[in-house]
């Protein structure tokens, strides 16, 4: 009830799904509904609310295909409403008051969760049931709200929304990305069947900084050959995975992830794919996205 006292608030239902059931159809019918409500004048800002376990992925999306620099904010709940400390209505409050603030605009797509307010480029969920779960490992969160008092401390500096390179508007399909973890022992079996399958782009997931087990990496490489876009990213959590580290990335035609966790670096290539297959702009898209 406070949220209507502070904003005229209109809401939608785009899709009752949980999020680990999240799909491409959704995003599109997402973001082509945020794109129609704030360049049309319709809204001064957007509160999404969206379950946990692929937010970060969602708003990644949003931030790279959304033609607005009006606040976009994401926001959800690690405990439902019948816990003994719900934090869902307090994180809503949060959100809306951080969509009403004049410096939210052209600041990308947020996320606010547990007092915080973090880029979607950033954020990550890194625990699997605390209220803390989404962080920003490599750069900090760029701002807090406590109880509706919003204060920002620095900005995304990476492309996103009206200077992205990519608009919802004219993306009707995404290709086939597929994510391949690493570790000991691997077997290049997964590999090359998300090859046989159609995959488009693959990202593995590698050790290190984003290392591949050898059987892999030839695997991965004759990926390349057959026309597969191969960006090589880390399982290890935060950092960057760095071109012609341990990998000599020109012999074997693989990009790098610069410091995007695997799930985004799939949302990039699959945008990124709808576009070209230049390795070369790819890689572009990688380091200023």
């Amino acid at each position: 009830p406070e949220i209507n006292k502070i904003a005229t608030i209109k809401g939608e239902q785009i899709s009752n799904i949980g999020s680990q059931e999240m799909n491409n159809e959704v995003w599109f019918k997402l973001a082509n509904r945020v794109n129609e409500l704030l360049t049309s004048g319709e809204a001064d800002g957007v509160v999404i609310t969206h379950g946990t376990d692929t937010m970060e992925e969602t708003a990644y999306f949003l931030n790279l295909v959304v033609k607005s620099d009006k606040p976009i904010v994401f926001t959800g709940a690690m405990r439902n409403s019948g816990s003994l400390s719900a934090d869902g209505p307090l994180n809503i409050f949060n959100a809306v008051n951080v969509a009403m603030n004049k410096e939210a605009a052209g600041k990308g797509v947020m996320v606010v969760m547990n007092d915080e307010i973090h880029a979607a480029r950033e954020v990550t969920k890194t625990n699997t049931t605390a209220v803390d779960t989404f962080k920003s490992p490599n750069s900090g969160k760029i701002g807090t709200v406590f109880y509706g008092n919003v204060k920002f401390y620095m900005n995304p500096v990476r492309k996103h929304t009206v200077n992205s390179a990519f608009d919802i508007a004219k993306i009707k399909e995404l290709p086939r990305v597929d994510i391949i973890y690493s570790h000991s022992n691997d077997n290049p079996d997964f590999i090359n069947l998300a090859v046989k399958n159609g995959a488009k782009g693959i990202i593995n997931a590698g050790m290190g900084n984003g290392n591949p087990f050898p059987s892999a990496l030839e695997a991965l490489g004759e990926a390349v050959k057959a026309g597969v876009v191969v960006v090589r990213d880390s399982r290890v959590g935060s950092g960057e995975t760095t071109l012609n580290g341990e990998v000599d990335d020109g012999k074997y035609g693989f990009l790098a992830s610069d410091n995007l966790n695997a799930q985004k670096a799939r949302v990039l290539l699959m945008l990124a794919l709808t576009q070209t297959t230049d390795k070369a702009k790819i890689q572009e898209l990688f380091l200023t996205h």
